[in-house]
């Protein structure tokens, strides 16, 4: 359909528009009541359908018109609303001459009220029999022709009503996804954990290392960050007495754009009292199994070919245990940091100027060999842990070896998943920490902790031993749908601007 076609279409569309006006038929009403969803009509005809007539029962639906096939007199509609699309009969002699008349100047793309009984086609198709019709929304614009099935996905994200409308797989992904939310939810609150909200403008940006978003408030006179993550907050609620706490909601970091990452996105993060980091790797794998169950209606899920069972326990691994039988890295380079640095320039792995002028620890040049050498292989779940300290500022240090912490990260099907750890809960020695995260971001890390005394303050009262944990929704969501980009599972990702408008628009409908 080209823009000269759509342009002709549109101007047709506003003639019946001002003709249906000057009949003072009212376009957009909201007097509608509907009785019966589609769902509501297949489950009757479940329940009942050897004693269903044309009179009984009697339904009342609405919806979207897909399709229509008229014959003069008659016509068959295919309309669809939130639950599914169904068949409707509307003969003229059954609605009455004004309403026919009104039902042919409707097109595809209006809404309309239907009410009437049911009867079986002579192919078998269970119908609605339309007895009263009535146009509850005219649409202006018609479908671009070419949308259902569209591969460029740019011009759906673009238009993501249109890649709702047209494409039912696409609908799916986003059901799926709320289900996957209200299982996690379900899960945690039977478990006495309670859900909070906690800010997403803060004075200090905490809680993860990433580059921030500023803004800033006019009357406070004050810049503030959106939340790189909710982590210092809700220990705080730990250390107020909230001893199990979880938030599902929006953390924001000012990084690229790519098939794992989105400026915005949505995070699970959860805190436990007098639990330590294995007690949530366990925690986790049940969760993980039943939202599975719940969702996907088995242990297991099929993504990118490849079938993840989430049932069981699932494999556990040190960082260093993965880099040596995973990555192949022997041992004693791991330990030497000019060896680490040949080697990772001999296989071509860049390491960031800030972790290969640091002076010291290898944390970093480790964390890079192991994103671009194991965690491509990791398939089925696997627990990562053994993390060094130079990498986890918010860590507990591990009592048998205090050059690493008590943390896990999750990674399946080549994904980071989750990050946990038991928290750090000593005041001085997290001073001294933020204090090393603050001379790095003053070399020019932007995405080093700042201080924050008031979080330090809080320590300072006592948190009780806690583990807490953030999941990433969206890279979830990205498992269960089969999604190959996180921009899939993201109702309205983030994008470019446009060039010219026309001429996207032009290529959208060719």
């Amino acid at each position: 359909m080209t823009m000269k076609t759509t342009s002709n279409i549109i101007e047709q569309r506003r003639k019946k528009i001002a003709e249906l006006k000057n009949k003072d038929v009212n376009l957009f009403p909201n007097d509608f009541a509907v009785s019966h969803t589609v769902k509501n009509i297949r489950d009757t005809i479940e329940d009942l359908q050897d004693s269903i007539t044309e009179d009984n029962p009697v339904f009342v639906a609405a919806g979207r018109m897909m399709a229509v096939n008229r014959f003069g007199k008659a016509s068959f509609i295919r309309f669809r609303d939130r639950t599914g699309q169904f068949q409707a009969y509307v003969r003229k002699d059954n609605v009455g001459d004004e309403a026919y008349a009104l039902f042919k100047q409707l097109d595809i793309g209006d809404f309309v009220g239907l009410k009437g009984g049911l009867f079986k086609t002579k192919t078998g198709e269970w119908t609605l029999l339309v007895n009263e019709l009535k146009l509850v929304c005219k649409s202006m614009r018609p479908f671009p022709e070419k949308f259902h099935g569209l591969k460029d996905p740019e011009k759906r994200y673009r238009k993501r009503y249109l890649d709702l409308i047209m494409n039912s797989d696409v609908r799916d992904t986003f059901i799926k996804r709320s289900k996957i939310i209200q299982a996690i939810r379900t899960f945690f609150l039977v478990r006495d954990f309670m859900e909070v909200e906690t800010p997403m403008m803060q004075p200090v940006p905490g809680g993860a290392e990433a580059e921030p978003f500023i803004t800033h408030h006019n009357s406070l006179g004050l810049d503030l960050f959106l939340r790189i993550a909710p982590e210092l907050y809700l220990k705080r609620l730990v250390i107020g007495g909230f001893e199990r706490v979880f938030e599902i909601n929006r953390n924001f970091r000012n990084e690229g754009i790519s098939t794992r990452h989105n400026p915005e996105f949505t995070m699970l993060e959860f805190y436990q009292a007098y639990a330590d980091y294995k007690d949530l790797m366990n925690l986790t794998e049940d969760m993980f199994s039943y939202v599975t169950r719940e969702v996907a209606g088995s242990d297991s899920i099929v993504y990118q070919g490849s079938t993840i069972d989430m049932g069981g326990r699932w494999r556990r691994m040190t960082l260093f245990e993965a880099l040596e039988e995973i990555g192949g890295i022997d041992a004693d380079l791991l330990k030497n940091r000019e060896r680490l640095l040949d080697f990772a320039s001999s296989r071509g792995i860049v390491i960031t100027k800030k972790a290969s002028e640091k002076i010291g620890g290898t944390g970093k040049i480790i964390t890079k060999l192991f994103d671009v050498m194991v965690e491509p292989k990791l398939i089925q779940p696997t627990f990562i842990t053994g993390y060094p300290v130079e990498v986890s500022p918010l860590s507990r240090r591990s009592d048998s070896d205090p050059a690493i912490t008590d943390r896990f990260e999750l990674f399946i099907a080549g994904h980071e998943i989750a990050n946990g750890f038991s928290e750090l809960n000593d005041p001085d020695e997290q001073k001294v920490r933020f204090l090393q995260q603050a001379t790095e971001r003053d070399a020019g890390d932007k995405e080093a902790h700042c201080m924050d005394e008031d979080y330090i303050e809080a320590l300072e009262y006592g948190m009780p031993p806690t583990a807490g944990e953030g999941i990433g929704i969206d890279r979830l969501a990205m498992l269960f749908a089969d999604a190959a980009s996180i921009r899939e599972v993201i109702l309205f990702p983030h994008m470019k601007p446009a060039g010219n408008i026309a001429e996207e628009a032009s290529s959208l409908l060719n």
